[in-house]
């Protein structure tokens, strides 16, 4: 399989107080092609900070992403946010959205702004509106994003992250400030997106939410301290179990 990412010996250190506090060590590995990697462990772990080191959203103090086969640490800030721009999704636990836009002006303008294809407006429009046909939220198109159930805004948030076509979506706690229904609805589009090939990278503490992955790196002191790859031919509740018995060995 092609990798997508490769990440080598990342760091990340903060002084605070004049004391360092090396929230990442080393931290080395891989992401496939198609691949829905999921990754958790203990509060303070380092969950967030390695999604945000890993996507440039935060500088790493050392160490080596490669996205694509493009070493992306040590590019200009200018060059870093075209990357992210162009090449990957975002969904976060809150959903950031411009309180003066539609919900589908919300969507289209990643799309505007991205120059990567010689699409017209009128493409990028219907591109978008396709996505939300596809997500089951095209009836709010020229809502307010005040208007909508936080299930439809985060389903909004994720047709966002895909309407530039992006190599991988990394999520963070996507789930986190939803209801069980909305939870639930969130999480199976975001498993169809990787059934249609989207790569997935994803922070959670949810263990219901972890068993959709193929793969669950487990991050404690800074380091990936083990992996859980899912058996194939399981039934949901089967992957759920089976990831929290690991889950419990490694201290969970």
């Amino acid at each position: 399989m092609k990798k997508v990412l490769e990440i080598k010996d990342l760091c990340k250190t903060y002084v605070i107080e004049k004391r360092q506090n090396n929230v990442l060590k080393n931290v080395s590995f891989d992401v496939e092609e198609g691949e829905m990697v999921g990754i958790m462990g203990p509060s303070g772990s380092g969950k967030s900070t390695l999604l945000y080191a890993v996507s440039g959203m935060d500088r790493a103090t050392s160490g080596t992403v490669i996205l694509d086969g493009k070493e992306i640490t040590s590019l200009p800030e200018k060059d870093l946010a075209a990357v992210r721009l162009n090449d990957m999704g975002f969904i976060f636990q809150q959903m950031f959205m411009m309180k003066n836009l539609t919900i589908m002006d919300n969507i289209l303008l990643p799309a505007i702004e991205c120059e990567k294809t010689k699409e017209t407006r009128s493409e990028k429009v219907a591109r978008c509106e396709e996505l939300m046909r596809k997500l089951g939220i095209i009836e709010i198109a020229g809502n307010d994003i005040n208007e909508v159930s936080g299930g439809q805004l985060q389903r909004a948030c994720i047709a966002r992250s895909m309407v530039n076509n992006p190599k991988i979506l990394f999520a963070d706690e996507p789930t986190g400030a939803l209801n069980r229904q909305s939870s639930a609805e969130v999480i199976n589009e975001i498993k169809k997106l990787n059934a249609d090939g989207t790569t997935v990278m994803m922070v959670t503490h949810d263990a219901k939410v972890a068993s959709s992955c193929s793969r669950v790196l487990y991050i404690a002191d800074g380091n990936i301290q083990s992996e859980f790859k899912m058996p194939g031919a399981l039934s949901d509740r089967e992957r759920e179990r089976a990831l929290n018995n690991w889950l419990l060995d490694m201290g969970w």
